[in-house]
């Protein structure tokens, strides 16, 4: 199956460079990946789609305000970092600009110098390896430094950084949200429970790898990014007791899916755990633990879109796409969201 595939014509005013004020306002376009059906709904209405017996999964990973700006010492030109994998004994993994410019030995200061670093590598792909100097607490110090490293299809800056932040995050750690929870809200989520559906959660940080682009013609050659998940024993508990009941497993994210999928066993029964997966999956997958999806419009040849066409097949995700631009949806971060089920 090629890269090809998956592509699609998207006018650039229909990505969204901005939330809507309310969080749930949001358009939810609805695919019943047995027939292809397509219908339209606001993301208010998704208690509606759900069912007292079903498991709804949310990633509560916390984006960090991982973007820092500062300058090269002494008396050298700005410098941008973003973090990407924090690496132990105050190193971290950065993407770095202009990245010609800062080699190994480099010194960098952030916020008046409150934030110092060295650049000790080049890694393969581009990115550094930095070590920090500080005093106090690294994530205090990001909470007052650091912005919100917002995908590089988004041009507007953010006025509320929490827009970007799902109202049930909790456990510091990705570079980019998990999206297809931003359109929740507490009380959203409060009648969805109330409706008889148990609300649990994974943790999966999300890297930026997740906006790399699939640059082989034949997607199965794609190298797919390692990313840090925990299921808690409360979830993978609820999940099989869902599962042996008859209810469904609803996925609110790609993050929520792959790392369900990614531990698993083959009968889809789950057990407590922590660690990194780099699962990929495509069209010709088999799912063993989740049964509907919520998901954002994702990026013309992505491995999102491979993933959501694993699901509900190829031509009705294309078609989808199809009527989704033909009725203006908003896509990416910030954009609609659609319930496969």
């Amino acid at each position: 199956m090629k890269t090809s595939d998956f592509y699609f014509e998207l006018p650039p005013e229909l990505i969204a460079q901005t939330p809507l004020p309310r969080r749930d306002a949001s358009r939810l376009l609805t695919l019943d990946r047995r027939t292809g059906a397509v219908a339209h709904r606001h993301f208010y209405e998704l208690p509606s789609l759900l069912r007292p017996g079903d498991c709804l999964v949310l990633n509560d990973s916390r984006v960090l305000p991982a973007r820092l700006l500062g300058r090269r010492e002494p008396g050298g030109g700005a410098v941008e970092l973003v973090l990407l994998r924090d690496r132990g004994d105050k190193q971290w993994e950065c993407l770095v600009r202009p990245g010609r410019k800062v080699r190994p030995g480099a010194r960098l200061s952030f916020g008046g110098g409150a934030l110092q670093a060295q650049v000790l590598e080049v890694r393969e792909g581009g990115s550094r390896l930095i070590r920090f100097e500080y005093e106090g607490i690294f994530l205090e110090l990001l909470e007052r430094l650091g912005k919100m490293p917002l995908p590089p299809y988004i041009r507007e800056e953010l006025e509320d950084g929490e827009r970007y932040q799902t109202v049930y995050s909790r456990e510091p750690g990705s570079a980019a949200a998990p999206t297809a929870g931003l359109h929740f809200t507490p009380e959203l989520l409060e009648q969805i429970r109330a409706m008889g559906v148990q609300v649990h959660f994974i943790t999966l940080h999300v890297g930026l790898g997740t906006f790399r682009p699939v640059k082989a013609e034949d997607i199965t050659d794609h190298e797919m990014h390692s990313e840090f998940c925990t299921i808690p024993a409360e979830t993978a508990e609820a999940i099989n007791r869902t599962r042996q009941a008859g209810g469904r497993v609803v996925c609110v994210g790609t993050t929520s899916c792959r790392t369900l999928e990614a531990w698993a066993s083959e009968d889809g029964t789950l057990k407590p755990c922590s660690g990194w997966t780099d699962i990929f999956i495509y069209p010709g997958y088999r799912f063993k633990a989740t049964d509907c999806l919520i998901t954002n419009f994702h990026l013309p040849e992505s491995t999102l879109i491979m993933l959501v066409s694993a699901l509900a097949g190829r031509e009705q995700v294309l078609n989808a796409y199809r009527i989704a631009i033909q009725e203006k949806y908003r896509f990416f971060s910030f954009g609609d969201a659609m319930f496969i089920g």
